[in-house]
């Protein structure tokens, strides 16, 4: 068993999935998003969008982080994960403008004060208007603050979007087919929206990461940090503090780097689709499953081949060797680097590339589809070889 199923954690999700699967899938069961009948307004050429996501176990990296170095600041990437984990999956499905946005923050008033809350809200906002400098409407709805100091130790941040979209610009991954390239848009780096360099590491995978990396002083300093059940052998296992220099790239901490905020490609995909989205068969996000994800949603038997990923950022070179983790189980984790995937006709690749680029965010074809029998995915790069 993995160290991250030992930690309580599941990169599949299979036990979801099971309890799921007798739910209706909705119009388009391989879309990143459920999509239904327009039942806000019922006009037949609309369809209603939504996705519930959150910062995951990322908060309590926030949490550990503030109480040993006082800076109250990491919150507003907290909110910003949680805005991302929702936004980035409506991109997939064509959705970019005219958002509905709630937040629902359950904390343990104890350990989790007001002062903190205003930092998440804020940085809720300040994001937002960061998007509408790019057309990107997101209205801010409020949401549902609770104190559950019985259920959680310190502190979770999720949220839920909504969204009236027309029918016929709707990304549903059908049109995925043999001979489409996948272009690949990085997670790390500086887009020219960021204010900081971006370790790429998303909100995905924050349980391993924490417990591999991070000294064992941790589960004395912070206790309500983890899940007191776990053993022993796999609780903060690693070696560094959150403010030790970050390894291959000294300027910002190792804590630094495990929080910061995910990525939006919302201003790249919004000029995308409205330049090109006849030549968009699909899109994945890269989250839970790393870079296996798209299996989850290809609409037929098909092979997808990636033979041309990006070299890994050093964050996940710093957890493999913290964690002395597999690489398969790394690329299954983690999204090692790439955390979009745009699926169209070659002659579309080229012009993807540019867009990307001009927001400083490093794209490149990282591979193709092909004809199979059944849905497979094979990775090939410095690491070795990889099917699923």
């Amino acid at each position: 068993m993995s160290l991250y199923n030992q930690r309580g954690a599941s990169a599949q999700k299979e036990e979801v999935h099971l309890a799921v699967k007798d739910l209706d899938s909705g119009l388009y069961p391989h879309s990143f998003c459920k999509i239904y009948p327009d039942i806000l307004c019922g006009e037949k050429n609309w369809v209603n969008v939504m996705h519930a996501d959150g910062a995951g176990t990322k908060s309590i990296l926030a949490y550990m982080y503030w109480k040993e170095t006082g800076d109250i600041s990491v919150w507003k990437g907290i909110a910003q994960d949680a805005i991302v984990m929702n936004l980035d999956d409506l991109l997939c499905a064509g959705v970019y403008d005219d958002i509905v946005f709630n937040s629902i923050i359950d904390r343990n008033k104890l350990r989790i004060p007001g002062t903190v809350l205003q930092e998440i809200i804020n940085g809720t906002s300040h994001f937002f208007d960061m998007l509408e400098q790019f057309g990107i409407h997101v209205k801010f709805m409020g949401g549902e603050t609770a104190d559950v100091g019985d259920v959680v130790r310190t502190v979770t941040v999720n949220g839920v979007m909504t969204a009236r979209w027309r029918a016929e610009e709707v990304i549903s991954n059908e049109k995925i087919q043999m001979g489409d390239v996948i272009v690949g848009l990085a997670s790390y780096g500086k887009s020219t929206y960021e204010t900081e360099y971006n370790s790429g590491i998303g909100s995905n995978g924050l349980t391993s990461a924490r417990h591999d990396v991070l000294s064992k002083k941790y589960a004395t300093q912070f206790p309500e940090s983890y899940e007191h059940g776990l053993d022993d052998e796999v609780v903060y296992i690693g070696r560094h503090n959150l403010t030790d220099p970050m390894p291959g790239n000294p300027a910002l901490t190792v804590g630094k780097h495990l929080l910061s905020p995910t990525r939006t490609y919302a201003p790249i995909i919004k000029e995308v689709l409205e330049s090109m989205f006849g030549g968009i068969h699909g899109m994945i996000h890269c989250s839970g499953g790393g870079q296996t994800k798209c299996l989850k949603y290809l609409p037929r038997p098909l092979r997808i081949v990636k033979d041309n990923l990006f070299s890994p950022p050093p964050v996940f070179e710093l957890i493999r060797e913290s964690s002395g983790a597999e690489m398969r189980e790394m690329y299954q984790v983690f999204n090692m680097g790439c955390r979009l995937e745009i699926y169209c006709p070659s002659e579309y690749a080229r012009e993807i590339i540019s867009i990307s680029n001009k927001f400083g965010v490093e794209a490149a074809i990282i591979g193709r589809v092909e004809p199979a029998d059944k849905k497979e995915l094979i990775l090939d790069n410095a690491d070795g070889i990889f099917r699923f």
